[in-house]
């Protein structure tokens, strides 16, 4: 794979297979740049701050003109349920940075996802967390400290770079969890960094937590609503996610 992107080509940041999955049909290998159509780019980071940084670093290496991530993430208002998108004006990091999303872009997004059959939240801002927040209390906490609409683990990394480089930045998440769903810390520790199951740590959770066994479908499908959306938001935006050079 080449380590060059074509000129005015959009990097896309995405921290699981699952998400990558959304964008390309092509196998994709983590930490490496996976070329798409249109110019675009876009690197499976793993989950987090620093992976996510590394990420969008090596994208405008690499030669992006502009970041974006996309992804699933949590809500933290009770208004977003699971399979809405969410593409955020403002993106925190919880240390009192603050980054604005590009108005263009996120204009270009709108327009092009007008139409499609889902709840779209155009204002309102994202918090990005070092730990995934995985209780009601949690959320609830954070949604009072920050009056964010939903959190994920790597956007504020990549807007950091962004706003480091001059390069403009969006943001696109689908909801998987609702404020009122609980992820079990003993399913959160049984994948790994891409969000893939460890089998192994999969069976002993369950053999630990029999209980568990009934979280699996709620989970699931939860995931599956939620990388539907990503799919059709793909689709509607194109693999630049609405972003033109011109």
């Amino acid at each position: 794979m080449s380590d060059t992107m074509a000129p005015g080509a959009t990097g896309i940041v995405v921290a699981l297979a699952s998400e990558a999955r959304a964008l390309t049909t092509h196998t994709v290998r983590p930490e490496r740049l996976t070329p798409l159509s249109a110019g675009a780019a876009l690197y499976l980071s793993g989950m987090g701050p620093d992976a996510a940084q590394r990420a969008a670093h090596r994208l405008a290496d690499a030669g992006a003109k502009a970041l974006a991530v996309f992804g699933v993430a949590g809500a933290l208002d009770a208004r977003l349920r699971n399979g809405s998108l969410f593409c955020p004006d403002h993106v925190l990091d919880g240390r009192g940075h603050d980054y604005a999303a590009s108005p263009s872009w996120r204009t270009s997004l709108q327009q092009r996802l007008a139409t499609m059959p889902r709840p779209l939240y155009m204002s309102g801002s994202l918090l990005t967390v070092h730990e995934p927040l995985l209780t009601t209390s949690a959320k609830t906490a954070a949604h009072r400290q920050h009056e964010a609409l939903a959190v994920d683990m790597e956007s504020a990394a990549v807007a950091a770079v962004a706003n480091e480089r001059n390069l403009p930045f969006v943001v696109l998440r689908a909801i998987v969890d609702e404020v009122g769903d609980t992820i079990p810390t003993a399913l959160n520790h049984s994948v790994d960094a891409w969000g893939r199951p460890r089998a192994l740590g999969l069976i002993a959770a369950l053999c630990r937590h029999p209980a568990l066994l009934a979280e699996l479908p709620r989970l699931y499908s939860r995931m599956q609503r939620a990388t539907l959306a990503l799919r059709a938001a793909a689709k509607a935006t194109g693999p630049a996610l609405g972003w033109s050079s011109s």
